[in-house]
């Protein structure tokens, strides 16, 4: 479960997509239970991969994506957010450690009862993923420098 939980971040944050998108092959398992929770969701949109579907949808104006298995179990939530809607503490955090870095993917995700956030910061040469799972600090996730071009 952990692995599968895990998987999922690292494609969030890297933005790697193995999904053939494919809304004929929902699993219907995984759409029984997101329609079961999500009944008023707009513009639902299926991505099936090996290990889980990946629903994008929009609630109350807000695109949202979720996670299933093949038996119909929500792994995790998440949602782009904007800098301002970061627990202060961590935007602080990230305006006094990381001043000379912009902000260039954002976004928060739930698991079970558990809330984390993932930031991508880059400036010239780095590009660094920040991942705070307790809201009060961050740590760093992934490191990378950026080759020249």
């Amino acid at each position: 479960m952990k692995k599968t939980i895990l998987s999922v971040a690292l494609l969030l944050v890297l933005g790697v997509s193995s999904f053939a998108n494919n809304n004929e092959g929902v699993n219907q398992k995984a759409s029984n239970s997101f329609s079961k929770e999500f009944n008023n969701a707009k513009d639902v949109k299926w991505d099936n991969g090996r290990e889980f579907s990946k629903v994008t949808f929009t609630i109350n104006g807000q695109v949202m994506f979720a996670y299933y298995t093949s038996n119909g179990e929500k792994l995790a939530m998440s949602r782009n957010i904007v800098s301002s809607q970061l627990p202060i503490n961590l935007l602080n955090d990230l305006k006094k450690d990381y001043n000379d870095f912009w902000i260039t993917d954002l976004f928060e995700m739930a698991t079970g009862n558990e809330t984390s956030y993932y930031v991508t910061i880059e400036n010239a040469d780095t590009r660094i993923v920040l991942k705070s799972s307790d809201a009060s600090s961050w740590e760093v996730y992934k490191k990378e420098r950026k080759e020249l071009e």
